[in-house]
């Protein structure tokens, strides 16, 4: 699939399939997903004479399964499943199965591209990573929380390094978890690890670490801060800078430490999920001024606008732009963009999207059992049985809306200022 510099922006509509009814040759079909340019609608299907295959655009793959779940479409447009045959695992990507078998697979990722697939494997007792169907030289007795670098060329997951007997807490409390990148672990143990994240150019690794009971702190590349912290959130580092930024917690309060020096003073009852501009100027983070009471600090200074809930934290790629969704147990989804509500209760909202140039914010929301997308606080004039995350054009002017009308799965491209 080509890069959305050269997708299809011109504005209008285009039926891709005029039904997504079940065909004689299937049982049933699962859920549909779209291809990111909505060019493709795809699903897994039970055939009627037994095993599984795939629906792409209505047309079924050549090859089919004993058994076929997680199905997702990669960044550049391929559809994947993990799939079993003969008792075995692997991955069919396009309807191609990976040569290699495992006694289980699962959990797919993808690079920020696509061109690269991995996947957590478990072979003969072991566990580890595979990226397009090639394994880890080395296995672990555990392998957990994966990630892949955003070029693909790297990953990561926490591994146990040694044998823990029934209730040995001596053996526990020693350490026995680290972290493995590209299968080689590193030589530091710890009592526990969490959360593995890459810097922007997939060269070095941050976790969360225990090294006792009650002493958390942050590690990179193996080496520990020196400072401990009576509990710490997961780090990420800064685009720009390659500091590594992380919520700590000290006296009971939460704050944000770079590099294990502070930069906001702990004054919040929570604070975490933190978010970095690609200039690194900016860093915004969900935070509760006081309990039960959240919201969102933009360099230390909260908003002015508070909810019981705040999830899905988002900062433009190149502006000051930052959006999240609020809600009221469980209830009442709002918009918050830049400190400001945006008018409009919904049933239920997904995470904000920003366009590449800033500035422009849509968000797939739910009403009544319909759904739609608002941009810049205005809900497009139409609703539909199901749509998918709405994907700006590089440019920022146009909006790409992927769409089930009934059976029919719909393109639309709309005009940012007329939506």
């Amino acid at each position: 699939m080509h890069p959305p510099t050269l997708w299809n922006w011109e504005p209008g509509q285009k039926v891709i399939l005029s039904s997504t009814k079940c065909p004689e040759t299937c049982a049933w079909v699962e859920e549909p997903h779209a291809s990111p340019d909505g060019e493709r609608l795809a699903a897994l299907a039970s055939l009627t004479e037994g095993g599984f295959t795939a629906l792409v655009n209505g047309e079924p793959w050549e090859t089919s399964f004993d058994k076929a779940w997680y199905p997702r479409f990669s960044p550049d447009g391929r559809f994947t499943a993990v799939v079993q045959q003969d008792g075995l695992w692997t991955l069919a990507v396009d309807g191609t199965a990976w040569p290699e078998n495992y006694d289980y697979l699962w959990g797919t990722q993808f690079s920020n591209e696509g061109d690269v697939i991995a996947a957590c494997i478990q072979t003969g007792g072991e566990y580890g990573l595979c990226l397009d169907g090639v394994p880890w030289e080395t296995l672990f007795e555990n392998a957990n929380q994966p990630v892949l670098s955003s070029d693909g060329q790297s990953s990561a997951a926490v591994v146990q390094l040694a044998s823990l007997k029934p209730a040995d807490l001596d053996a526990f409390a020693a350490g026995v978890f680290g972290v493995a990148v590209d299968g080689l672990a590193w030589s530091e143990n710890f009592m526990n690890v969490w959360t593995p994240a890459f810097d922007p150019l997939g060269k070095r690794v941050a976790v969360q670490v225990r090294t006792t009971l009650y002493d958390y702190s942050i590690a990179v590349d193996g080496k520990k801060w020196a400072g401990n912290y009576a509990c710490v959130w997961e780090p990420r580092f800064n685009p720009a800078t390659g500091s590594v930024v992380a919520p700590v917690r000290i006296k009971g309060a939460w704050g944000l430490a770079q590099d294990d020096q502070l930069i906001w003073e702990p004054r919040f009852a929570q604070c975490w999920q933190q978010v970095i501009s690609q200039d690194g100027k900016n860093i915004a983070a969900i935070v509760a001024p006081k309990f039960g009471a959240f919201t969102v600090a933009v360099n230390g200074k909260p908003w002015s606008v508070t909810m019981p809930v705040i999830t899905d934290l988002v900062i433009g790629r190149q502006a000051e732009t930052v959006a999240a969704l609020g809600n009221d147990q469980n209830r009442d989804w709002r918009v918050l963009v830049d400190g400001r509500l945006w008018d409009g209760v919904w049933d239920m909202a997904w995470a904000p999207v920003i366009s590449a140039t800033g500035g422009n914010v849509a968000v797939k929301v739910e009403k009544a059992g319909r759904q739609s997308i608002v941009v810049n606080g205005h809900v497009y004039p139409r609703d539909f049985t199901k749509v998918w995350e709405p994907q700006f054009s590089p440019d920022g002017t146009k909006l790409l809306i992927r769409a089930m009308d009934k059976d029919a799965f719909l393109r639309i491209v709309a005009e940012v200022g007329r939506a």
